[in-house]
């Protein structure tokens, strides 16, 4: 989906903001002599982001308007390295809060919905997105934010929330809570809005399966004004994304050429109206693909599919690329196994080791799940894992988000 005359000139807006605010891009702009655009072709040839230029930026060399005009900061975590920080104008909180009002709408979301937000405040762009979002919709919003999960499962059954919004992981815990306490037919909910963090087919039909509620996935990120730039509709063809607000293109990793609609690749996001921070071709590293056709809900929006992995997240094992959605295709195909794993890789003896912890319920043969289970990575991937077979419930549950890859190799 090649970008259009309207989003050609958004671009170009932005062009003289971030030239005038003399920013990292502000100087690759002049260092390149463009000053505008004017095709498709020539916005192809603008120079890409990274979030180490965000990082360099830190604290707040990404800011494009006057101080006196920004009214809040967002920032990541910072857990991999320096944070990104982000500023914000009062239009572009609005913005956010107009996007995430339309997610909920897209998801069936009315203003009668009690909506549970659990999600971290702060900082992070997660709680305070949400709620923004239930505000402007009109809806009733429950701040509990993040954790006391005994505590949000009374506001549940006492408030009666309609819809829980949650990281996948916090979902999961819920919903595992919900029933190991008996409370399924306690609760009102109906739907539920999850983030934050990729998420298999497995989890997603777990979450079902003991909730009994409709599932609506939403994308976002802390760089990109955070959740609530897309989100699926109950005919779950992918996510649409406000393209009156960012353009999305998708690249090969490799070659960083756009690809066509329908073939998977890397996500690069422009922003078309932000004012505190835009960024022009911003490289999410995440993997997946802009659908093709019409949806049939009749919604003119473009649409994502679900997000697969991301283009960083690969691991070196034994000399193989391994992914980890590839592991968690494999596992999808073993009916036995909950949608929970985690792989440990260590360096023994001269050697990479991969260990991979499942869990599973039933009657089971832990020791033969095993080896099926390394027979069928083997055979997919090229080695052999050491596959740990664990009761359901052993393996960490979190209430943000779940590390499902730990390399011992570099502690």
């Amino acid at each position: 989906m090649k970008i259009n005359e309207t989003q050609i000139a958004q671009v170009n807006d932005r062009i003289a903001a971030l030239r005038k605010a003399d920013n990292f891009y502000g100087k690759k702009l002049k260092a390149l002599g463009i000053t505008e655009i004017h095709t498709a072709e020539e916005f192809e040839s603008l120079p890409f982001s990274e979030k180490a230029d965000l990082r360099e930026a830190y604290p707040l060399g990404l800011m494009t308007v006057p101080e006196e005009e920004i009214v809040r900061i967002h920032s990541s975590s910072g857990t991999t390295g320096t944070p990104v920080v982000i500023p914000y104008t009062a239009k572009d909180v609005a913005d956010w809060a107009t996007m995430f009002a339309r997610c909920y709408e897209t998801a069936g979301i009315t203003k009668e919905d009690r909506i549970q937000i659990t999600p971290a405040y702060g900082l992070w762009t997660a709680g305070i997105g949400f709620q923004a979002g239930v505000e402007k919709l009109g809806a009733m919003a429950i701040p509990m934010g993040p954790g006391n999960t005994d505590k949000q499962l009374q506001f549940m059954q006492d408030m009666k929330s309609t819809v829980i919004c949650a990281t996948s992981s916090y979902a999961l815990l819920l919903a595992e809570e919900v029933e190991k306490r008996g409370l399924k037919d306690k609760i009102y909910l109906k739907k539920g809005v999850i983030g934050s963090e990729r998420w298999g087919a497995k989890m997603r039909q777990r979450i079902q399966s003991i909730l009994g509620i409709e599932l609506y996935d939403i994308y976002g990120l802390t760089e990109i004004y955070g959740p609530g730039i897309g989100v699926n509709c109950k005919y779950d063809t992918g996510m649409h994304y406000w393209d009156d607000y960012i353009y999305i293109e998708i690249i090969d990793p490799t070659t960083l050429k756009p690809v066509p609609d329908g073939e998977e690749g890397e996500i690069v996001i422009t922003t078309l109206v932000k004012e505190g921070a835009p960024l022009i071709r911003y490289r999410t590293h995440d993997i997946s693909r802009i659908m093709p056709g019409e949806c049939p809900c009749g919604r003119s929006y473009p649409r994502l599919d679900t997000i697969v992995g991301r283009s960083d997240d690969m691991m070196k094992i034994k000399g193989v690329n391994v992914f980890p959605a590839q592991i968690e295709e494999i596992l999808r195909t073993f009916p036995e196994v909950s949608s929970e794993y985690q792989i440990r890789i260590s360096h023994l003896d001269g050697k990479d080791t991969m260990r991979l912890y499942v869990e599973t319920t039933g009657n089971i043969d832990f020791a033969d799940l095993g080896e099926r289970i390394a027979a069928k990575v083997k055979s997919k991937i090229g080695f052999t894992p050491i596959v740990k077979v664990v009761e359901i419930g052993l393996l960490p549950r979190s209430e943000k988000k779940t590390k499902r890859v730990i390399d011992e190799r570099y502690d």
